[in-house]
């Protein structure tokens, strides 16, 4: 056999290689979204939800669905360094509807000789509830959208626990919009305003959230790499965190989602990390 023949059977053996490859990536891409959303009532389409500023529950979420997170983080704010934990449980007692509730905690710590009583107190932040209603579900359009709640009760810190045990109130409306592009690629817009209630004071303070997400799910499985821009207006001020992430499916029931942060022209703020254990408990 000559050169050029050989030549030209390589050529042919790669680019059946090649074709087998992509054939075999789009077949496990269609049988995994096709556990998602074929043959299950009512529609749901795949999307990719973001790991810090995180959904209630899934988009289109199913009657029964269930989800237990433990979230660990760390930010360095220059004076001192601050350690967030959360507890949260999310489930679907409905269609189409998600109810959470989160208990969100901060630990402080110096970094310098500022002296411990400078630093905030440790605290359980809030009691946070929250519904999530998905009004539109388009498996063709891979189109999902949803209106939900937050309403966090803000409680005194551990220095004066209980004094009173309520100190204000967050009303947090929210709308969200996510898309997936072909089968691997998803964007997300989450969005809303949060109004802050001091009691003692009466004030209300009003800021504004506008978050974006961009992710790349890895054919045929549950993890993916992406990133997430958190975006905050108070008034003429504008703050921006970027966070890189990850999630890898450790079973079939637990996953892990690694994040970093990045502030952009934030003053005191500098670089943090946030850890979340995803447990999804077996549904019928």
């Amino acid at each position: 056999m000559n050169i050029k023949k050989k030549l030209m059977l390589i050529t042919l053996l790669a680019s059946s290689i090649y074709s087998v490859a992509q054939t075999t990536k789009s077949e496990r891409d269609e049988i995994y979204i096709q556990t998602i959303e074929d043959d299950k009532e009512p529609d749901k389409v795949l999307h990719a939800e973001p790991l810090y500023v995180d959904l209630i529950r899934d988009l289109g979420a199913r009657k029964g669905e269930k989800e237990w997170n433990l979230g660990f983080g760390l930010t360095d704010n220059l004076k001192f360094d601050s350690y967030e934990a959360l507890i949260e449980y999310e489930w679907a007692p409905m269609d189409r509807l998600g109810l959470e509730v989160e208990l969100p905690f901060t630990f402080y710590s110096p970094v310098s000789d500022t002296g411990e009583e400078l630093n905030p107190a440790n605290e359980l932040n809030s009691i946070k509830i929250a519904t999530q209603w998905s009004f539109f579900v388009s498996e063709p359009m891979a189109t999902s959208m949803a209106l939900g709640y937050i309403n966090e009760f803000e409680l005194s810190d551990f220095r004066n626990f209980g004094k009173p045990f309520i100190t204000g109130n967050i009303y947090n409306p929210f709308f969200v919009i996510a898309k997936r592009w072909g089968n691997n690629f998803h964007s997300l817009i989450y969005t809303g305003p949060m109004i802050e209630q001091h009691f003692n004071t009466n004030k209300f303070h009003t800021t504004y959230d506008v978050n974006t997400s961009f992710h790349y799910m890895i054919p045929g499985t549950r993890n993916f790499i992406g990133v997430e821009f958190n975006k905050t207006i108070d008034e003429s001020d504008f703050d921006m965190t970027i966070r890189p992430q990850m999630r890898l499916g450790i079973t079939d029931h637990l996953l892990i989602g690694i994040v970093g942060g990045i502030p952009v022209r934030r003053e005191n703020e500098r670089l943090s990390s946030f850890v979340r254990l995803i447990w999804e408990p077996k549904h019928h």
